[in-house]
């Protein structure tokens, strides 16, 4: 996609991602809010897998990059949030991750600040 395209999203359905070794690298954009984050966060601890089985072994899975984009209405509410960074700060670039908060009144902390948006 470049800027300005359109795109079709689909609610609902198979929640999978199961790469063979041969396949070409994918971009991968993750979209949840609240609770739905949780297929999306096994996705996302897959791909780290086999981007580490990647690593070591020097074949296989080919990682792509990984854009995630949590929703809750504040962080406290943000699933798996002291999980993702982690994984974030592990594969640089290549994972990465916008939370959006939507009724935040306290502070965010420091560590989740460049991470979030919203109020």
């Amino acid at each position: 996609c470049t800027l300005d395209s359109e795109v079709a999203l689909r609610v609902g359905g198979d929640f999978f991602f199961d790469p063979q070794p041969g396949d070409s690298p994918v971009k991968l954009v993750l979209i949840a809010g609240g609770v739905g984050i949780n297929p999306l966060f096994s996705i996302l601890l897959h791909i780290a897998d086999l981007q580490g089985y990647q690593e070591s072994k020097g074949n296989g899975y080919k990682m792509g990059t990984v854009k995630l984009y949590y929703s809750a209405k504040n962080t406290s509410e943000l699933l798996f949030k002291k999980n993702i960074l982690p994984l974030m700060n592990a594969f640089p670039g290549k994972i990465t991750c916008r939370f959006h908060v939507t009724q935040q009144s306290s502070q965010i902390c420091k560590e989740l600040q460049p991470h979030v948006t919203g109020k």
